[in-house]
């Protein structure tokens, strides 16, 4: 890996992680209500994208497809709404354990076999997602963390339906774009619950364009230079850089429960895909 490659990546991460900070910090701090944010984050997104690419020598034209769109938009809206009553990291940890699993469900849905040591990685993801969702004084609220269970298992058929177009950038601007009507269909559906300040405002916007438009450009450069395997493991530490600035910038508590998940999720998950690429 390059040191190029190793920047790029290390930014990227940043971006995944500060879109669970951002989204954290606008509906905790300030007045705007998660489908505002969630319709300016795409929005900004779409612009942003949008904009990458006419910038882009030799740019393309959109790309994407309408299915695609509908999972980008579910995983958006899930998120901003599972943030409500989560704290960044429990939200990451249930969000990246999701994506991973999904993909991993539909690998096995299409006849991919796992050996003992895959196996058993499977197991103790799926035992640390459940510990931390058991009842107790330090579980997060349940209904929160179905929602963001569902925001990433909707971001792992949107990276399932991704595999292998042509020009990333294009698909992912177009996406977006094609997300901005579903976005503004549900802030109206809920026009009455609509509120918003000049923080909450920011914060969107910078979900949507920085850490969303500009941290997936970054992604996708990045993902030239590194191996499927590599690419995978990478994002294991999101939710850890998540809960770290959830922690120290939000006084968030890390309780010993998210702890033991996080090391059960993620060095599961870590089995599986270390097995994979063993095979």
């Amino acid at each position: 890996m390059t040191a190029r490659t190793l920047l790029l990546t290390a930014l990227a991460m940043l971006a995944f992680a500060g879109n669970s900070l951002l989204c954290r910090l606008a509906l905790r701090e300030t007045a705007i209500d998660a489908a505002s944010f969630t319709s300016l984050r795409i929005l900004a997104g779409a612009l942003t994208l949008w904009l990458l690419l006419r910038l882009r020598p030799g740019h393309a034209a959109l790309a994407g497809s309408w299915p695609a769109a509908a999972a980008l938009f579910a995983y958006a809206a899930a998120f901003s709404f599972a943030y409500l009553s989560l704290d960044a990291g429990v939200g990451a940890l249930l969000l990246f354990g999701a994506v991973q699993l999904s993909m991993i469900a539909w690998g096995l849905y299409r006849g991919e076999r796992f050996n003992l040591t895959a196996s058993s990685g499977l197991l103790l993801a799926l035992g640390g997602l459940l510990a931390l969702l058991l009842p107790g004084a330090t579980a997060p609220a349940l209904g929160g963390a179905l929602l963001m269970l569902l925001a990433g298992v909707a971001w792992g058929i949107y990276s399932l339906l991704g595999r292998g177009v042509g020009d990333p950038l294009a698909a992912t601007a177009g996406n977006f774009l094609r997300g901005v009507p579903l976005a503004l269909l549900v802030s109206a559906l809920l026009l009455g619950r609509a509120d918003w300040d000049g923080p909450g405002l920011v914060y969107a916007l910078l979900s949507g364009a920085l850490t969303s438009g500009i941290g997936y450009a970054i992604w996708y450069t990045a993902l030239r230079g590194l191996q499927a395997f590599q690419a995978a493991t990478v994002q294991l530490s999101v939710p850890i850089l998540a809960a770290l600035a959830g922690s120290l910038l939000l006084g968030e508590a890390l309780s010993l429960r998210l702890l033991l998940s996080a090391a059960a999720v993620l060095g599961g998950i870590a089995l599986v895909l270390g097995a994979k690429q063993r095979g």
